[in-house]
């Protein structure tokens, strides 16, 4: 079977209601990050930081996945398919896609605020200040935050480099790190962009200027019939 490598950004999950963090209208227009989404505000107001993530956990929780998730857990049929994504929500794996890595973590987990090994199944309840791991730290989202590095990256570039076909569905491959990894798949390997804000002339691919929900939906289907 081929290996299809997918990465996805925040426009996939947008569809389904999730406000995107870089985009005209997200979040870190609103918030400031560094308030929110770094070591510095985490050591600065922890029950800031917790409230900001615990609103996002139960937005995420009752956002519900949409059709290009499902269409590319189709690819499943004829594809060995890898997903690697920047969202840090479970739309993936709860539209039946069985291989997903999450580069900027799962906010459906919490960890360690000391250990980052120590990772829990956390579901869609709050984390609290006084939740404490089984070694007594204060629990903390399973999420990258800003300044912190990103441990699964390595992991990642080796499931582009063994890519047949790369999907990049939902980023405008103007950021770090997917505008990367891009870059680590073998020569010769196809590449779609599906993306509205993609731009056709920047990169070695075929792109479709279309919201996911569409642009995936039909090019998935091109792909089972050619498989």
């Amino acid at each position: 079977m081929k290996h299809i490598v997918v990465i996805t950004g925040a426009g996939i999950s947008a569809e389904s209601g999730i406000q995107t963090y870089r985009g005209e209208d997200g979040l870190w227009r609103e918030t400031d990050y560094n308030e929110v989404a770094s070591l510095t505000g985490w050591r600065k107001d922890r029950e800031k930081v917790l409230t900001y993530w615990n609103a996002q956990r139960r937005i995420m929780a009752a956002a519900q996945p949409n059709a290009a998730h499902y269409a590319l857990s189709q690819l499943e049929e004829c594809y060995l398919v890898s997903i690697i994504t920047q969202n840090v929500d479970n739309l993936h794996e709860r539209a039946g896609s069985s291989q997903v890595l999450h580069i900027h973590g799962e906010l459906m987990k919490s960890r360690s605020s000391v250990n980052p090994k120590l990772v829990y199944q956390h579901g869609d309840r709050d984390i609290n200040i006084g939740d404490k791991c089984e070694k007594g730290s204060q629990l903390r989202p399973d999420v990258v935050w800003f300044g912190e590095p990103v441990p699964l990256f390595s992991q990642a570039q080796k499931i582009v480099h063994s890519a047949d076909i790369m999907l990049v569905v939902g980023t405008s491959l103007e950021v770090y790190p997917a505008a990367y990894l891009v870059e680590k798949r073998m020569r010769g390997v196809p590449m779609y962009i599906v993306d509205p804000n993609a731009d056709p002339e920047a990169h070695d691919a075929v792109v479709v200027n279309e919201p996911a929900t569409q642009g995936v939906v039909t090019l998935v289907e091109q792909l089972l019939e050619q498989a």
